[in-house]
């Protein structure tokens, strides 16, 4: 989608654009960060985190009102990407090593736009906006992050921030999988069969009710406590996979045309029967090696080793009738624009589990961590956002 085309809310469009190029007074905020990779104990409050500032014209800062966390969370808490992350930040490794510390997590965020860059066209200050910001930036676990205008939108209307900190990074990681990846969208949904391995968490629980949206049939695995969950949100049939090999009672169902597999492990080595062959059917796993790679052979190695991997396993399933595709979360405020909308009119709603304060943010992390979560984790970091 061109930039030209992210109309604002109609409540905004008679606004006048306003732009602010003055220095802020103040160069510290609160925030939560860590100085070294590790366990929950390298989480630290300050006071005094570096204050944020705008680079480049096309930039705006955000005053934090809520912020989502992610499973992503907890693994860079714990060193998971450092080397490719950190190439990222500085292509040219002219830092030293270490030099992302200190470090905030945080990949969601909802909140108000406080300074627009000169180059921001479609945004202006008082804007409120939600967010998916990408690992290799500090993120919203603070009062106030900078992120470019093309990773933003206009937060729904129908939502609070609390609510709207639940689904950014969700939403853009299963809307890259499902239709960068996958190729699906709102016009060739209808009738398609869709399985989601692992539907109880954050991107199953957004997928369910976009492909649902879309008219899709969706089938979902998950634990039995979970089936009226998941049900709740639109899911057609669910396969409880506590319930012996979940393999041999979805073997059982009429093939599909696309799988989206948020579990991983051995689940390659049956999924793809599960495909209709030679149909262009697809199957899309956000569980690769990829971060791993890097992280254990350094980027350059680790980067070959993953296109070696990924190669030979598409190659190898094409022969066989059907399409074996990596999915990764990428930023995108036009994508966002379209969920929005869709939030908006009722098709999709966040699914916020707990909320904890800004002082519990520790607390929260220890709850991500016990894993099988019905929803999100959001944190409550400035007043206003309710």
């Amino acid at each position: 989608m061109k930039a030209c085309a992210r109309n604002p809310p109609s409540r905004l469009q008679n606004q006048s654009r306003r732009i602010s190029t003055s220095r802020r007074c103040r160069d510290v905020m609160p925030a939560w960060v860590i100085d070294k990779y590790g366990s929950n104990d390298v989480l630290r409050f300050t006071r005094n985190a570096s204050f944020p500032s705008i680079t480049y014209p096309n930039e705006v800062m955000v005053k934090v009102f809520a912020a989502g966390l992610n499973p992503l969370d907890v693994s860079m808490r714990g060193g998971y990407g450092a080397a490719t992350l950190s190439m990222k930040r500085d292509p040219l490794s002219i830092s030293r090593s270490g030099s992302e510390f200190p470090l905030i997590l945080g990949r969601d965020v909802s909140g108000v736009i406080m300074e627009c860059g000169l180059g921001v066209k479609y945004f202006q200050e008082r804007d409120e906006v939600w967010a998916a910001i990408p690992p290799w930036k500090q993120g919203s676990l603070a009062e106030f992050v900078v992120l470019s205008a093309n990773e933003i939108s206009w937060k729904p209307k129908s939502l609070s921030h609390t609510e709207a900190a639940a689904m950014p990074y969700v939403a853009a990681t299963a809307w890259s999988a499902l239709v960068n990846t996958g190729g699906l969208s709102k016009d060739n949904c209808g009738n398609k069969r869709i399985l989601i391995l692992g539907g109880s968490g954050g991107v199953g629980t957004f997928a369910i009710q976009l492909l649902k949206a879309w008219g899709a049939h969706v089938t979902v695995t998950c634990s039995q406590n979970a089936e009226q969950f998941v049900r709740g949100l639109g899911a057609d049939h669910v396969v409880d996979y506590t319930d012996g090999p979940v393999d041999v009672s979805l073997s059982g169902l009429e093939k599909f045309d696309l799988i989206l597999d948020n579990v991983g492990g051995d689940t390659e080595r049956w999924a793809l029967g599960l495909l209709k062959p030679w149909s262009g059917s697809k199957y899309v796993t956000l569980v690769t090696p990829f971060m791993q790679n890097t992280d254990r052979l350094g980027v350059a190695d680790g980067m070959m080793q993953t296109a070696a991997t990924v190669a030979s396993k598409a190659l190898k399933h094409l022969l066989r009738g059907v399409h074996y595709r990596w999915g990764f979360f990428a930023p995108s405020g036009p994508a966002l624009d379209e969920i929005r909308d869709m939030v908006d009119k009722g098709q999709i709603r966040p699914v916020v589990e707990e909320t904890f304060s800004f002082c519990q943010v520790p607390q929260a992390f220890q709850k991500l961590e016990k894993g099988h979560a019905r929803g999100k984790t959001v944190v409550r970091v400035s007043t206003g956002g309710t």
